[in-house]
Parts: structure tokens; sequence; C-alpha cells
């Protein structure tokens, strides 16, 4: 078994409103086990034998099954959520600035991203690998920040999502307990 975290783009926001508790019982006929939400912002961890690409492919199809809405996820190792946090540099809390990871399930999209937050100026930024990168926005203007916008775009809906550097440490630990566990 592996353990997983999953990301969810686009719930609890935006009119898509899904109960964490209905989530779980959505995933319960498919091949996951020791499923657990974090937060309600779409985090989930869990253990299955597929392979990363089978866990997003039976993972959309639950939520489009359940919930009927156009789902896409990003699901990576739980060792990958270790290492992609170890990568950061920037600070899990500040008073001034908050850090965001956005993660993508098509490396040319956080490309693109990327290049094109360079492109903005002003954007702080780096790249914690192919599927990954990190940046910074100021306390309490996130929304309104260029970077924020740019990512935003319905072109990255299907491949993108962001969380802050808490969350990101929060599913980490939550998967290595799966992992310990298993």
């Amino acid at each position: 078994m592996t353990s997983y975290a999953v990301f969810l783009r686009g719930i609890n926001v935006g009119g898509i409103s899904i109960k964490m508790a209905d989530l779980k019982e959505a995933l319960k006929s498919r091949p996951f086990t020791d499923v657990t939400t974090l937060l309600a912002s779409g985090n989930v961890v869990l253990a299955s034998d597929l392979t990363p690409a089978a866990v997003k492919k039976e993972f959309e199809a639950s939520l489009r099954e359940a919930f009927g809405y156009d789902a896409w996820v990003v699901v990576l190792t739980a060792s990958r959520v270790s290492e992609l946090v170890e990568a950061c540099h920037y600070p899990a809390d500040d008073k001034t600035t908050h850090t965001y990871i956005t993660l993508a399930s098509d490396t040319a999209a956080i490309d693109e991203l990327f290049a094109a937050g360079e492109s903005l100026g002003g954007v702080e930024q780096t790249r914690l690998g192919p599927e990954a990168s990190a940046w910074l926005a100021p306390a309490g203007g996130t929304l309104d920040s260029p970077f924020s916008k740019l990512s935003s775009k319905p072109k990255y809906k299907a491949s993108t999502t962001t969380r802050n550097l808490r969350t990101m440490v929060k599913v980490r630990d939550a998967a290595a307990a799966i992992e310990s566990d298993g």
C-alpha cells in the first residue's frame, strides 16, 4: 500500500459545496483505505495499491458520480508531499506574507504558470519540483495578488491547485501517519 495526498480543486468555493463526511462516504466503494479528510478545503489522505494516475482517475470519477461536477484533483505520494514541504525555503508563518504552494497534475501547466509569474515582475516564487512551485503573497491580500489572479485563470483549472504551506504541513503529517500505521 502507498500513502497518498489528494488535493481537490475548487470545492467549497465558487458554488461547489461538499461536506467532508459526504466525500468520505462517496469514496467508500473505491479501492482506498484509511481515508481521512483535512480541513474543509479538499485535502484528503488515503492509502491504495493503485498508481498515482489510477488514484486520480478513481477519485475524479467518484466525485463526478457522487456530486455531479467536473472534478479535478492533484495526487501526490506522501513521500513527495514531504519532499516538497522540505524544499520550500519560505516561512510557514509570517505576519507580513503567506506562503503558497501551487501543485499541478500536468507539468506543462506549472511550467507555463511559473514562466508567466516570472514575467509579472515583483512575484517572489521558487520552483520546488516538476509538479510544484512556491510563492509569496502579502498577508491580507492573497486574492488580490497578481500571481493569485494569474493562477486562478480558467486555463489552469483542470490541472492546478494551490494550498498554503501550513496546510501542506498538516497534509504531510496526516499522510505520514497513515504510512506509519500501515
